[in-house]
């Protein structure tokens, strides 16, 4: 079965044909894409792909209901309109990618796989605000995690890489991108992770804080007289990296600023590892140990200074990287120290073929 990949992101479009052998056949990114309605690009395409069996689109936000991918239908789509609210900058995006896709291939099956899926099998303990009870029945409160597709990808290539099964490893997964979070997975099944209500929490990223003290952000309202408007803006978009540096927030550019001695990119760049040592480590305590440390997403896959950082952070758990092969690795690749206790490897991220499986599974049992 040949399935197509959309990914339609804040101000792009990630458009993938995968083959029969899930290898991709065609694909491409379409920038500036304005949404539904811009259909020339997805024509386009679509006229020079190959024919098309299936539909996958990566939807960040599942809401409380839809715990795993599901056939896109009409009451899909209008429930996914109802919890917009919960995944503003994502969710309606991918939405315009759903409605255009649908207009232009009507009797085409197609699955929305949610990066919120992963997740639902944090625990309770995990999973809960200490709110009011109330407060999170009626609202459906609860730390939902995201990166989803990317961690469920990569902890199983990873099991692969070294040969054991994933049922027996316990696994930090780091998915390190402009957005980050981290996911505690015991037995291939999500058991915590460093994002919460919203992407805003865990992580330092390239222009969200990561946690902040919520109390704090009330004294920014009451006191700092900060708009509320701006405030969300600025948390959003002017924090993190590029907050604390002055730069893009792109980790290259604050590792270049760095090198040249900008004391604002060296203090950005150490509370960025700070935050993720420490997170990384919190997770391991949700997994009760430490087989297998995994590294993808853009940083992840490439920075090889930040790898570095981390297992340098995580040594007294086990962690070491071979500094030959942590410089060298491109691709998929294990780059552990000799004799090390843990495993680090390094995996390209591949949400399409996450997607790609979580489209067969729900046609195959539809």
């Amino acid at each position: 079965m040949s399935v197509l990949v959309v990914n339609a992101g804040s101000s792009s479009l990630k458009l993938t044909r995968l083959g029969d052998d899930a290898g991709v056949t065609a694909a491409v990114t379409v920038d500036g894409w304005r949404g539904a309605g811009h259909l020339a690009p997805l024509e386009e395409f679509l006229a020079d792909c190959g024919p098309v069996d299936a539909v996958g689109h990566r939807v960040v936000h599942g809401g409380p209901r839809h715990t795993s991918a599901a056939l896109v239908d009409d009451m899909l789509v209008a429930y996914l309109y109802s919890v917009s609210h919960l995944a503003p900058l994502h969710n309606p995006r991918a939405l315009a990618g759903i409605r255009s896709v649908r207009e232009l291939l009507p009797d085409t099956p197609a699955v929305a796989a949610f990066d919120t899926g992963f997740h639902v099998t944090l625990p309770a303990a995990a999973a809960t605000y200490a709110l009011p009870r109330e407060w999170n029945e009626r609202w459906g409160l609860r730390r939902y995690g995201f990166h989803g597709l990317s961690h469920a990808y990569a902890t199983r290539r990873a099991a692969e890489l070294v040969g054991r099964p994933l049922a027996e490893l316990r696994t930090v997964c780091c998915h390190l991108g402009a957005g980050a979070s981290l996911a505690a997975v015991r037995g291939g099944v999500s058991v915590d992770t460093t994002m919460g209500f919203t992407p805003l929490a865990g992580l330092v990223m390239n222009t969200r804080p990561g946690t902040v003290d919520p109390g704090l952000v009330l004294w920014l309202l009451e006191h700092g007289h900060v708009p509320e408007p701006e405030l969300g803006d600025v948390l959003e978009h002017h924090s993190g990296l590029k907050g604390l540096s002055g730069t893009s927030g792109d980790l290259r550019d604050v590792l270049a600023g760095r090198a040249a001695g900008d004391a604002a990119c060296r203090l950005a760049f150490d509370v960025y590892v700070h935050r993720l040592v420490r997170e990384a480590a919190a997770m391991t305590a949700a997994t009760g140990g430490l087989d297998l440390l995994v590294l993808t997403g853009g940083v992840g896959e490439r920075s090889a200074q930040v790898r570095g950082e981390l297992a340098r952070g995580l040594a007294h758990l086990g962690v070491s990287v071979d500094g030959e092969r942590n410089r060298a690795v491109t691709g998929d690749g294990d780059i552990s120290g000799e004799g090390a206790a843990v495993r680090t490897v390094v995996v390209t991220a591949r949400e399409d073929l996450e997607i790609r499986r979580q489209v067969l599974e729900v046609l195959g049992s539809a």
